[in-house]
């Protein structure tokens, strides 16, 4: 459909709906037309006839042409011209620091559209109030095209990222719903099995499931940029997405960690089946031992050890090179891997990778170092990753370029408390954080 014929009928569109109103107006009267009522009416009749007129030899037009494209030539070859950009996943843009600045020129007085930017339809909506939202191609906003969404989105799942060590789903809806079971082998309850005697009777038993529900939650970065900045193609391809991402990772990882699940997600420590191990008896202050850590894996639930991963403060580093059984060190620093495979730039701690994050605590304080198997996390994603969306209207008095960046996720243990063990007291859980010594 050409632009010239979206056009038409949009104004068409918008003549029928005036002439409706007049007519509403009308009967929640309960009345007929007045003479000035019946004069607009006829006048909006007249042009939505010529606009009726204009839409037909377009799309007149339209169907010469396509027959036309179609026709062989006087070779015998068929012509065929299209515009590829639509298929573009950049929609013709090289970088976004060139999307952004076709954004900026867009919106000065007197300045031609780019006509990338309208590429797909006009992009956004409507401001409500007395502040921009997503704003239509006609008023300054565009969101951005996809593969620069795209492009912030790798960029937050760095190497450092936990969402992607999460039972993650993408979903195109709200919300969804997670039938889970709890029981173990050795419980009172759920699907059991038992030794049967010759002709005796059998013994029945049946599961016992619970149900979890995530929503999305919102998590969003708003950037005013100057017109400075916008002048500079270069500096915001490089500058603007790493910091937006910067951002959005820190904040996810916060929230699968420690969340407090007031519009935010539950984090894993802060679910009931976090497991604390306590320090050793007599062990002195500001001190970390290998029993620390050893008790630490012991906690684990069977399996959990193939995808357990240390998290650790920058504080905790130094403590960890003096760490040895015998003469061997159990701390293993990167440019030291183990066969030949480096599985964590922080190198390895007793077997499993080590990540130096801000999120765990400082130094002996309890949750500076965090053993966790985010596999028993369950995250939900909107399909599609990020939504970014640019707007001059926010921040109009300050001469600024509002850029806005959204993601949308949720995530909660899937355990809601410590699992229990077939024999001996200490329960084991997949989030396991030392205490303070």
């Amino acid at each position: 459909m050409s632009k010239q014929l979206r056009e038409l009928q949009a104004r068409k569109s918008t003549l029928v709906k005036e002439a409706r109103a007049l007519t509403d107006r009308a009967a929640a009267d309960n009345r007929d037309l007045s003479d000035e009522e019946v004069t607009a009416f006829d006048a909006l009749k007249s042009r939505i006839e010529a606009a009726s007129n204009a839409i037909d030899r377009e799309a007149s037009l339209i169907a010469e042409e396509a027959q036309m494209a179609q026709a062989p030539a006087a070779s015998g070859a068929f012509i065929t011209v299209t515009d590829n950009r639509e298929a573009d996943p950049m929609h013709g843009f090289r970088t976004a620091g060139e999307f952004m600045q076709a954004v900026y020129q867009a919106e000065k007085p007197g300045k031609s559209l780019d006509d990338r930017l309208l590429i797909g339809g006009g992009r956004g909506a409507a401001a409500p109030g007395s502040f921009a939202n997503e704003a239509s191609g006609q008023d300054g906003g565009f969101l951005v095209p996809p593969q620069f969404s795209q492009q912030i989105f790798k960029l937050s799942l760095g190497e450092d990222s936990l969402l992607p060590m999460t039972d993650n789903v993408e979903i195109s809806g709200n919300s969804m719903a997670f039938p889970k079971d709890e029981t173990t082998p050795w419980g009172t309850n759920g699907i059991r099995a038992y030794w049967q005697g010759e002709a005796a009777s059998a013994v029945a038993s049946k599961p016992v499931l619970g149900l979890a529900t995530l929503r999305l939650k919102k998590l969003m970065a708003l950037v005013p940029t100057t017109d400075e900045l916008l002048d500079d193609a270069n500096a915001l391809t490089t500058y603007l997405p790493e910091k937006v991402a910067l951002s959005i990772r820190w904040k996810t990882n916060e929230s699968i960690l420690f969340g407090a699940g007031n519009g935010v997600p539950v984090g894993a420590l802060s679910s009931g089946a976090t497991v604390t191990v306590t320090k050793e008896s007599g062990q002195a202050t500001q001190t970390l031992v290998p029993q620390n850590l050893a008790k630490m894996i012991a906690r684990l639930p069977s399996g959990s050890f193939a995808n357990a991963v240390w998290i650790v403060n920058n504080d905790v580093l130094p403590a960890l090179f003096t760490l040895t059984l015998g003469n061997y060190p159990i701390y293993i620093p990167t440019g030291l891997p183990v066969g030949g495979l480096q599985v964590s730039p922080y190198g390895t701690l007793l077997g499993r990778p080590v990540f130096v994050s801000q999120h765990a605590n400082t130094f002996s304080a309890q949750g500076d170092i965090l053993l966790v198997d985010l596999k028993y996390y369950q995250t939900i994603t909107k399909a599609g990753g990020m939504q970014t969306a640019t707007s001059m209207h926010l921040y109009f008095d300050a001469d600024l370029t509002a850029f806005r960046t959204t993601f949308r996720m949720d995530g909660q243990s899937k355990l809601n408390s410590p699992i229990t063990p077939a024999k001996g007291s200490a329960t084991m859980s997949p989030f396991i954080q030392l205490g303070a010594r």
